[in-house]
């Protein structure tokens, strides 16, 4: 498998040799920055933890040299801040006894152009040496631009396959913008009530962002035992925790059917429900 940029890197916790350890993947998430997989992925992961049958393989495009930074990572050059993210992100991959860990170090302006074929190109290489099952990335509703266009490259590197190699399943799932707003009857449901201490431990190993000033673990923690609290009021809950997620499949299936389109499809279902429980009540 050949990558574009000479300084990607391809981490394998178990030191399992790449092709063996990429084509064991069961489950892939593409994901736009390090720490952006934990906080969306935690259910795949956890699925996969300590099993045989079952492996995670985290995908993960930019660079982090444009990550936030004070305290003792004020005085950080951007070369320096690539270097304590990437240590992050293979902390977070040894925790999480990940199959693999590919790291594309794009900055986030190469990912945004959508000319540039280069990262959609090294996605599909990935894609086609891991055959994984299940595909997790961003969700089309997301509010970071980096990340839409994460989601998008992704759609596009699947649809690239040959129909028999795609993915069954593709999930969209939340980090910058929650799906709450969904129609239940659309909410993919991650269940996240098991281990707590390791999506604790996960979340953690990303100090250059909690010691920064961004509480992503707290927050990611909070949020899914809100969505378990509010997904059903009239029932007691199914569920300690969950996440969200949209289903992607669809534009598997149908290479014409226009991601623009799909996703405010679902912003006027979600219209469609508002103005219909106000007339209801009103």
């Amino acid at each position: 498998m050949q990558l574009h940029n000479p300084t990607s890197e391809i981490f394998i916790p178990d030191g399992t040799p790449v092709e063996q350890a990429l084509a064991r993947t069961t489950h892939l998430c593409i994901a736009a920055h390090q720490d952006d997989v934990e906080i969306m992925a935690s259910q795949p992961i956890l699925e996969c933890f300590q099993r045989t049958d079952k492996w995670f393989t985290a995908v993960v495009i930019t660079d982090g040299r444009g990550s936030p930074r004070s305290g003792i990572y004020a005085g950080y050059s951007g070369e320096e801040m690539r270097q304590v993210r990437f240590q992050e992100q293979r902390k977070a991959a040894v925790i999480g006894e990940y199959g693999a860990l590919i790291l594309l170090d794009y900055p986030s302006s190469s990912l945004k152009d959508g000319k540039n074929p280069a990262p959609f190109e090294d996605l599909t290489a990935i894609l086609t040496a891991a055959s994984a099952e299940l595909i997790f990335t961003h969700n089309l509703a997301d509010k970071h631009d980096t990340h839409v266009a994460a989601a998008l490259r992704a759609v596009d590197a699947a649809r690239r396959l040959p129909a028999a190699q795609r993915p069954k399943k593709m999930y969209g799932c939340e980090v910058w913008r929650g799906l709450d707003w969904m129609l239940d009857s659309e909410k993919v449901l991650m269940d996240l009530s098991d281990k707590e201490n390791l999506q604790a431990a996960l979340l953690g190993v990303f100090d250059s962002q909690i010691s920064g000033g961004k509480r992503y673990d707290l927050a990611s923690l909070a949020r899914r035992r809100v969505n378990a609290s509010f997904y059903v009021a009239d029932s007691v809950d199914a569920a300690v925790a969950q996440s969200y997620a949209m289903d992607l499949s669809p534009l598997l299936l149908d290479a014409r059917l226009d991601p623009g389109e799909f996703i405010q499809g679902f912003v006027q279902r979600f219209m469609q429900d508002v103005a219909s429980r106000l007339a209801r009540v009103g």
